[in-house]
C-alpha cells in the first residue's frame, strides 16, 4: 500500500508541479504577449478612431468653404448684374446727352431745312451713338445687349421728336 500512496502522491504532485509550470509559461510569456497585442490593436483603433474624425472635420471644412464659393458666386454674379445695369444707364444717358445736345444745336437752323436736317441728325445721332457706344461698350457689354440699346435709342428719340 505504501508503493500505492506513493504512487498517487506522485501524480498529485506532479499534477501541481505541471500546473505551477503552465501558470509560470502562461504569467512569464504568455499573457504578456496577449496583453501586448491587445494594446497595440487598442492603439490601432484609437488611430482609426483619431483619423476618422480628423477626416470628418476636413469634410465639414470642405462643405463650409463649397458654401463660402456659393455664396461667393451668388454676390459675384450680382454685382455682375448690378453693373450691367448701371452701365447701361449710364451709356443711356450718355446717350440722351449726346442727343438733347444735337437737337439744342438743330434749334438754331432754318425753318425749311428743318425736316431734312432732322432726318440728317438722327441718322448722324444714331451713327455716333452707335460707334461711341461700340467703343465705349466692347469690353463691357455684348452683341445682344448692344443691339437691344441701339434699338431702344432709336425708339426713343423717333417717339420724342415725331
Amino acid at each position: 500500500m505504501n508503493l500505492q500512496l506513493l504512487a498517487q502522491w506522485s501524480q498529485i504532485v506532479g499534477a501541481i508541479v505541471f500546473f505551477v509550470a503552465v501558470v509560470a509559461i502562461w504569467n512569464k510569456w504568455i499573457a504578456p504577449g496577449v496583453k501586448a497585442y491587445q494594446a497595440a490593436k487598442n492603439a490601432e483603433i484609437a488611430e482609426a478612431e483619431s483619423r476618422r474624425e480628423r477626416m470628418r472635420a476636413a469634410v465639414a471644412e470642405a462643405r463650409a468653404e463649397v458654401e463660402r464659393a456659393d455664396a461667393d458666386a451668388r454676390t459675384i454674379q450680382l454685382r455682375i448684374v448690378s453693373t450691367v445695369e448701371a452701365e447701361r444707364a449710364r451709356i443711356l444717358a450718355d446717350a440722351k446727352a449726346e442727343a438733347e445736345r444735337i437737337v439744342r444745336n438743330a434749334d438754331g437752323e432754318l425753318d425749311r431745312a428743318r425736316l431734312a436736317a432732322r432726318d440728317r441728325l438722327r441718322i448722324e445721332f444714331i451713327e455716333k451713338a452707335l460707334a461711341r457706344a461700340r467703343g465705349d461698350a466692347v469690353s463691357r457689354i455684348d452683341a445682344k445687349l448692344d443691339e437691344r440699346l441701339v434699338i431702344k435709342t432709336v425708339e426713343d428719340l423717333t417717339r420724342g421728336r415725331a
